[in-house]
């Protein structure tokens, strides 16, 4: 009995030490998984035009890898700092056709390169610029100055204040790594923009305003300061966006005019002599009205022509334009070469003879695989992180198979990518598995964002039935936007909410017959609760409620044992915030989910659409303690889900789809003011440059 004993724990250490080698091996423990809107379909580059000719496709140019996510760039002037870090520094000797600065993403995470192009042979060279403590971290915007710096946004810093931005401003010398902050404690800065001499830089910010929950054109203020230490901070303009400067007391901004509410740039010169404030500086309309124009970008000592991204009347896509500051016309560009394709955020060249921007690659030049996941670097080693081209993403027991919808439809797909299968047609959100039957998935079938009285029901699907929509079965009744389903750790019961009584709140059934077998309700009162996930230990409930302030579309965080004890607030994200999508951790000590709580990182007019474009992961331990950021970018993440294996980290590739690249433009560009006319000849630029003129643009009558 005794040996048996010895032999039994002997054989229970070698299990355990063999399961422990292979979690080593594996280098974690546990996955999650979540979706960004729209985010696997920006398979962006960095392309450019001529000035100085008409724009063609065969004149426009593709400066980045076509492989990364490549956006935001700049092009700095020649410095023998700069090309002194390209490798043998062969540089000095032949120095590259084009020089340029951008934002890269690089395993989901963004990070600052520097390209060096020669042409024709399009050779490129590759650096990446930043040395110093910023981590993982969105990054934004950057320039380069003469003094051997790059300014750049950064949300690597926590200010410890829920809703309050990440983003500020800091400076990094080239090649000793020191990294400035320049942007206040306490503070919010965005879309910064250095001087031609590099003595200035303005931002967008809300100085100590803070964030009040925008989601489209922020109600920032332009500040100015000292790029060397960010002292001399003064607010120069009231309610401004993405500055760019001509010279060192001139710069460009964009705004939505108070007058007709067109979005539009306007020209602010800063007076000759000091103190300089918002009440010294001049400023003045550029752009007339009858179209959206935006994210302005100008050239060093050019007072002929700026660039802009348009929205214009009767067109869904946004496009790059000049605007001729002299004729005050418009000239189009992108347009002409592109006529379906967003384009984004121009900047120019030191000389003015380049236009960039960025733009989905596309088609036959789209060198990369759609994936289905994308792995994000993760900011805790033993746990990998990845964005899933779905939604409403949540793990099999095993963790080998991951549930998602992707509107309409529900889809099961392995853990690799492979047998991916549509196992319900219908319309769909949220999916949850039952812990304790194999193969059984619940889902909330009818529209999303509806009214309590609304025909949603929770349904079961036996996703091993391989004949689709006949392995359905419809567990609530009533058709009152019942939705959220989770399942207790036993298989037993299912939990959801329910607009039944005219509120939605949470209620309690049976998994296998539904309603029919008995309905306890869980939660009451005149607001939402929902959003419901069942922790593994059956013990808690969390879901996201507006009790605090019913119908204001803010959401914070509770628990509540399933026998309506114990309810208690596990966080607020803020005055008037988020805290969404709840999901317990494998081990049932943490929650993953998504809030506005690290505010807003970028101007969203900057980006395609999001609907909530402050969204980041975050978990939280069920104590309220150790809160922490996963994610760190201007996109919209939401619906996490927390796996019990590890997935390594790297992509998954969608094993029935090709590569893509689509997306939607904000849908508040669509809002045209009114229908005032706008006199915008395209002769301009180019007839002043003695090249001719192109068809001219359609403008709103």
């Amino acid at each position: 009995m005794k040996q048996a004993t010895i032999a039994f724990f002997y054989l229970l250490f070698l299990l355990i030490a063999q399961s422990r080698e292979t979690t080593a091996r594996q280098g974690g423990t546990s996955s999650i998984v979540f979706a960004t809107l729209g985010g696997l379909d920006y398979d962006f580059d960095i392309f450019t035009l001529p000035t100085h000719q008409p724009p063609s496709k065969s004149n426009q140019l593709r400066i980045t890898d076509g492989l990364s996510v490549n956006f935001n760039g700049h092009f700095p002037p020649p410095s023998p700092s700069l090309l002194s870090l390209l490798p043998n520094h062969t540089s000095l000797l032949h120095p590259p056709s084009l020089n340029l600065v951008y934002v890269t993403q690089r395993g989901g995470t963004s990070h600052i390169f520097y390209d060096a192009l020669y042409l024709p042979s399009s050779r490129r060279v590759q650096v990446p610029l930043l040395k110093g403590p910023v981590g993982i971290s969105f990054k934004d915007k950057p320039s380069v100055t003469q003094d051997d710096h790059v300014v750049y946004v950064s949300t690597h810093e926590d200010p410890g204040v829920p809703r309050a931005s990440w983003a500020a401003v800091y400076s990094t010398h080239l090649t000793t790594g020191l990294t400035r902050r320049l942007t206040p404690p306490g503070i919010a800065d965005f879309s910064p923009a250095v001087s031609p001499s590099g003595e200035y830089t303005a931002v967008a910010s809300y100085g100590e305003r803070g964030w009040d929950g925008e989601v489209q054109e922020l109600t920032t203020d332009i500040y100015v300061f000292l790029t060397r230490d960010g002292t001399q901070r003064v607010k120069v303009v009231e309610h401004g966006g993405w500055p760019t400067w001509v010279d060192d007391s001139t710069f460009y901004f964009h705004r939505r005019s108070h007058e007709d509410n067109w979005i539009s740039v306007y020209r602010a010169t800063l007076p000759g002599h000091e103190p300089i404030s918002s009440h010294s500086v001049t400023v003045e309309r550029v752009t007339p009205p009858g179209l959206h124009a935006f994210t302005p970008a100008a050239s060093p000592g050019n007072y002929k022509f700026i660039a802009v991204a348009t929205r214009r009347p009767h067109s869904d896509f946004r496009h790059v334009e000049l605007y001729d500051l002299v004729r005050k016309e418009f000239v189009e560009l992108t347009r002409l070469v592109a006529p379906q394709t967003h384009h984004l955020n121009p900047f120019i060249s030191p000389d003015s003879t380049r236009v960039g921007f960025h733009r989905c690659r596309g088609g036959a030049t789209a060198a990369q695989p759609h994936l289905l996941l994308q792995n994000i670097k993760s900011p805790v080693p033993e746990v990998s992180l990845f964005r899933i081209d779905g939604s409403f993403p949540s793990f099999s027991p095993k963790g080998d198979r991951i549930a998602y919808v992707d509107f309409p439809g529900l889809y099961v797909v392995n853990r690799d990518g492979s047998n991916r299968r549509q196992v319900y047609t219908g319309m769909a959100f949220s999916t949850a598995w039952n812990p304790a039957r194999e193969g059984t998935v619940y889902t909330s079938g009818g529209p999303t964002f509806s009214s309590e009285t609304t025909e949603v029901d929770i349904i079961s699907i036996n996703v091993d039935e391989l004949e689709v929509d006949n392995n359905v079965k419809k567990l609530t009744l009533n058709g009152k936007n019942n939705a959220f389903p989770s399942a207790s750790p036993d298989g037993k019961w299912i939990v959801f909410r329910s607009g039944r009584s005219g509120h939605k709140n949470l209620y309690i059934m049976d998994a296998e017959v539904g309603e029919e077998g008995g309905l306890h309700r869980l939660t009451e009162g005149p607001w939402s609760d929902t959003m419901c996930s069942w922790s593994p230990d059956g013990e808690w409930i969390a879901f996201a409620s507006d009790r605090e302030n019913p119908g204001s579309g803010s959401f914070e965080m509770y628990l509540i044992h399933p026998n309506r004890t114990g309810l208690r607030k596990l966080i607020q994200s803020g005055s008037g915030g988020r805290a969404n999508h709840p999901y317990f951790s494998p081990d049932g000590k943490s929650i993953v989910f998504t809030s506005d709580y690290g505010g807003i990182s970028a101007e969203p007019i900057s980006n395609p659409h999001h609907y909530q474009p402050y969204g980041e992961i975050f978990t939280i331990k069920l104590d309220g303690s150790d809160l922490k950021r996963w994610t760190h970018n201007s996109y919209e993440d939401g619906t996490p889900a927390w796996g019990p294996t590890y997935i390594p980290p790297a992509d998954v590739e969608s094993p029935n789809q090709g590569p893509e690249c689509g997306f939607e433009d904000c849908h508040w560009l669509s809002e045209m003011p009114n229908n005032v006319g706008l006199g915008a000849g395209a002769g301009g630029i180019l007839a002043m440059l003695g090249v001719g003129s192109t068809t001219k643009p359609q403008c709103a009558s």
